[in-house]
């Protein structure tokens, strides 16, 4: 099956490193809170940071190697969100099954007092769409900067042979 033009296993090839990063992370918040740390510690092992690093990672890589454009661009990003809400999907059905917090269902974390609950966990799914959107649109901008960038320099080597 290919998505504009390039099959799942390309884009999961693309992506591998930050998607590597997002597991990681990831599951080591959850795994970290599972076995007691606090979450003031656990914190510090952020999804935002390396979801926000492979945003503008992939927004500009996508063009300066080649991979594709815009549309390319976009199952790139969805793959990273699938991962991370999928973790924390994952963190909040486990603080419901056990009915104990983790950082994924703390108060401090959740837009309730209770964390564990299944409003919380689908909001978590839906935010896999919104977030693809979102970060898609950002993206598109960062790569339209980096297509304008690219062209001034190549311009300006095209004019320094001439």
């Amino acid at each position: 099956m290919k998505i504009f033009g390039k099959t799942i296993s390309e884009y999961i090839s693309f992506a591998k490193g930050i998607l590597i990063l997002v597991l990681v992370i990831g599951l080591a918040r959850l795994i970290l809170s599972l076995a007691g740390v606090s979450n003031s510690v656990d914190k510090f092992l952020s999804l935002n940071v390396v979801t926000l690093i492979g945003i503008f990672y992939f927004s500009i890589r996508v063009h300066t190697t080649g991979f594709g454009s815009y549309k390319q661009l976009l199952p790139v990003l969805a793959l990273q969100w699938i991962a991370s809400q999928s973790i924390i999907f994952a963190g909040i059905v486990i603080a419901i099954a056990t009915s104990k917090d983790n950082i994924f269902s703390a108060p401090e974390y959740s837009p309730r007092a209770d964390g564990r609950n299944w409003g919380h966990a689908i909001s978590h799914l839906v935010a896999m769409v919104v977030l693809t959107i979102v970060s898609w649109l950002i993206g598109c901008l960062i790569m339209f900067i980096t297509k304008k960038i690219a062209r001034g320099g190549e311009r300006k080597v095209g004019a320094a042979r001439a």
